[in-house]
C-alpha cells in the first residue's frame, strides 16, 4: 500500500488525532520524531493541536530527548518513530532509558494490519525486538483500542520502577477511514473477476468493519501495580536506631531519589537535619551545594571502607561500588530501592527497604534524633575532600602542550550560570569533568546512567532546553562521543534552541587508549584526529569557536555564553592535551 496524501477536510477525524488527544490529556507538550509515512497523521495532528513536534536527525536522539523530558519535567517523554529501521535505530537509547529507569513512551508505526507478515515495506516483528528492553508493549488492533492502550502505556511507564514502554500502531489505524477504504479498494466499484476476488473483497470488507467498529472494545482490562509500598515505619525505626548509634555513617543518593523534582528541597533539608555525610551520583548531583557541610565529592571509596553504617538511597551494588565490596562487612548496610532486584543486587543488605528513596529519606528525617556529634568524622572526610581538591588544582596547572583538560573543566565551572543544566556525553573528558564541575541545583546534571552510553548529548540537550528554555544548557562532549549526535546542531538551529557544546578534543578515545596501550602495546582503533568540530557546527548553521590555549579560554567561553543569549547554538572546539589524571580508573 502506498501512503496516501493527508485529507484537506479538517473535520475528517483520524486515529492520529485520537493519539494526540490522549497525549494532551497527560500534559505532553513535545514529541520527538524523525518523519515517516507510517506516522505522519500523528505528527500533523500534534502540530494542529499545539504539541510541538521536534524532528531530529537520528531516531536515537528522539528517545534520548524524551528521556531528558521525563527526568526534568516529571511527565512521560514521548518519541514517535516510523517502522522498521526507524524503530531499530532507537534500541540503544531505549535500553539506556530502561537501565536509567526513565519513564518514556515509544510509539512506533507499523505496516497495515492486512499486510502483517506478508513482506511489506519495513515489516518486522517489532515487539519481539523490543521485549528485552522495555517494561510493557502492545499492538493496537483496531481504532477503538487506541485510547485504552495509550492510557495503559502511560500507566506502565510510570508505575513501580519507571521505564520505557512501546506501543505499535499500524498505519491503517491512523489515517481517515474513508482514505483507508480507498486504500483497500473496497469502495472503488471494481467488479470481482471470480470466486477468489469475491472472497478476498469480502474479507477486506469484514476486516475494515472490524478496524473501525465503534462498538468494539478491548476485552482485557489493563492494570498496573505501583510495585512498591510506602516505606515500612518499623524498618525506618530500625534505620533511625542504627543512625543514632552510628559514629561514621555515609549515605549515597542516586538518580532514583530524584524521580520527583518537587521533593528536592525537602530532601536537602532532611539530609542536613540528620547530619549524614552524603555522596551524590547521577541525577542527584546538585542536590547539595558545593559548600554544604554534609556534602562530599572525593575519596568516597575510603569513606565507605571506614564507615560503620552505609545507607544506599536508590543506588545498587553494581560495578560503581565494586559489586558491594567497597562496603566493609563490619558496617551495617541499609538499601532503599524501588526495585526489589536492585535492593539485593550482588550483596544482601542488613536491612532492605523496598520503597521510594525520596519518601524514605523524608520519613527517616522525622524519626531521627537530629544532627549527632560527628564532627570528628566529618572533619576527617572534609580534610580528605580538600586535599583532593588541592591535588586537582595542582594538576590543572600542569603544562600539557595544549589546554590541560582539568583546567578546561575548571574554567567551565567558573563560567556556569546558576540556572545552568549540564549534559554529559563522553568518556575520559566527561569523567574528569565530574570531579571538577559542580551542578548548580538539583536535576541540573544529565548523564546516561549505568549503561555508560555515548551519543546522549544532542537528544538530552534538546529535551533539557525545551523543558527549561530559560536555562543555560551545556553539552560536555568528548571528541569521540561528539561524532554520535553532532548532526543535532541542525535540529538546534531549525528549532531555535540555543545551547553551548564544548568538545574536549584530544584526538582519541583516551579512556580506552590509556589502558589498551599499556596492557597490549597498541593504540589500534583508539586514535582520532584533531577534527574541526566547530566547522561542522557552522555547516549546520550554528556558531563555531576554536581554542587551543588556556589563556584564550575565558574569553572564548564568554563569547559562547553571549552567542546563546543572542539565540544561536554554539560549539567550542577545545584542543586538550593528554594527562594521567584518570589512570587506572576504567570500570567493567
Amino acid at each position: 500500500m502506498n501512503s496516501p496524501e493527508m485529507t484537506d477536510n479538517p473535520t475528517d477525524r483520524h486515529g492520529g488525532q485520537t493519539v494526540v488527544d490522549i497525549l494532551m490529556s497527560h500534559g505532553v507538550r513535545h514529541i520527538f520524531t524523525l518523519c515517516g509515512g507510517h506516522i505522519s497523521p500523528i505528527l500533523v495532528a500534534a502540530k494542529e493541536s499545539g504539541i510541538r513536534v521536534i524532528d531530529v536527525r537520528d531516531e536515537a536522539s528522539s528517545v534520548f530527548a524524551a528521556d531528558a523530558v521525563s527526568r526534568l519535567s516529571q511527565t512521560t517523554g514521548v518519541a514517535v518513530v516510523t517502522s522498521g529501521p526507524g524503530l531499530t535505530n532507537t534500541i540503544t537509547a531505549v535500553k539506556n532509558s530502561q537501565l536509567a529507569q526513565s519513564p518514556i513512551i515509544l510509539i512506533g508505526g507499523a505496516t497495515a494490519t492486512v499486510l502483517k507478515n506478508k513482506g511489506s515495506l519495513q515489516d518486522i516483528d517489532q515487539l519481539a525486538l523490543l521485549k528485552p528492553h522495555i517494561k510493557w508493549s502492545a499492538t493496537v488492533r483496531y481504532v477503538n483500542e487506541l485510547k485504552s492502550k495509550l492510557e495503559a502505556a502511560f500507566a506502565a511507564a510510570q508505575s513501580g520502577v519507571p521505564g520505557p514502554v512501546f506501543l505499535e500502531i499500524p498505519v491503517d489505524l491512523l489515517y481517515p477511514e474513508q482514505m483507508v477504504r480507498e486504500w483497500y479498494k473496497t469502495t472503488s466499484g471494481t467488479k470481482s473477476r471470480g470466486l477468489q476476488d469475491t472472497l478476498f473483497n469480502s474479507y477486506l470488507r469484514w476486516h475494515l468493519k472490524r478496524l473501525f467498529s465503534k462498538g468494539r472494545q478491548s476485552s482485557k482490562t489493563i492494570t498496573f501495580d505501583a510495585g512498591f509500598a510506602p516505606p515500612s515505619p518499623g524498618k525506618l525505626h530500625r534505620v533511625a536506631t542504627l543512625l543514632n548509634k552510628a559514629e561514621r555513617p555515609v549515605m549515597l543518593v542516586g538518580s532514583q531519589a530524584m524521580l520527583s523534582a518537587a521533593k528536592a528541597p525537602a530532601i536537602q533539608e532532611a539530609i542536613r537535619s540528620m547530619g549524614i555525610p552524603t555522596y551524590l551520583s547521577g541525577m542527584a548531583r546538585g542536590l547539595l551545594a558545593e559548600d554544604d557541610h554534609f556534602y562530599f565529592r572525593h575519596k568516597r571509596k575510603l569513606a565507605l571502607k571506614e564507615s560503620d553504617l552505609v545507607i544506599l538511597a536508590g543506588v545498587p551494588c553494581d560495578f560503581r561500588l565494586n559489586y558491594g565490596r567497597h562496603i566493609p562487612r563490619s558496617a551495617s548496610l541499609v538499601s532503599i530501592n524501588r526495585s526489589r532486584h536492585d535492593l539485593r543486587k550482588n550483596r544482601r543488605p542488613d536491612l532492605g527497604i523496598p520503597a521510594d528513596p525520596a519518601e524514605a529519606i523524608l520519613s527517616l528525617a522525622e524519626m531521627s534524633d537530629g544532627n549527632q556529634n560527628r564532627e570528628g568524622w566529618i572533619n576527617t572526610l572534609r580534610q580528605r575532600d580538600n586535599e583532593r581538591r588541592n591535588e586537582i588544582e595542582s594538576q590543572a596547572a600542569i603544562d600539557t602542550g595544549l589546554i590541560n583538560p582539568l583546567n578546561l573543566c575548571r574554567e567551565i565551572n567558573l563560567h556556569l550560570d546558576n540556572n545552568s543544566i549540564l549534559v554529559a556525553d563522553g568518556g575520559d573528558f566527561v569523567a574528569t569533568a565530574s570531579y571538577i564541575i559542580q551542578p548548580r541545583s538539583p536535576l541540573s546534571w544529565l548523564d546516561p546512567g549505568v549503561f555508560g552510553t555515548l551519543g546522549v548529548g544532542g537528544g538530552f540537550a534538546l529535551g533539557a532546553k525545551l523543558c527549561h528554555p530559560e536555562a543555560e544548557v551545556w553539552i560536555l562532549y568528548g571528541d569521540g562521543a561528539a561524532g554520535f549526535s553532532l548532526a543535532e546542531f541542525d535540529t538546534f538551529v531549525r528549532h531555535n534552541l540555543p545551547v553551548i557544546a564544548v568538545v574536549g578534543n584530544d584526538a582519541g578515545w583516551s579512556q580506552i587508549a590509556r589502558e589498551q596501550v599499556e596492557m597490549l602495546g597498541d593504540e589500534v582503533g583508539t586514535a582520532l584526529a584533531y577534527t574541526n568540530y566547530h566547522k561542522v557546527a557552522e555547516g549546520y548553521g550554528g556558531v563555531g569557536l576554536s581554542v587551543q590555549s588556556s589563556a584564550e579560554l575565558p574569553n572564548v567561553l564568554k563569547r559562547a555564553k553571549a552567542t546563546v543569549r543572542e539565540g544561536k547554538p554554539v560549539l567550542v572546539n577545545a584542543l586538550i592535551g593528554k594527562t594521567d589524571f584518570r589512570k587506572g580508573s576504567i570500570s567493567m
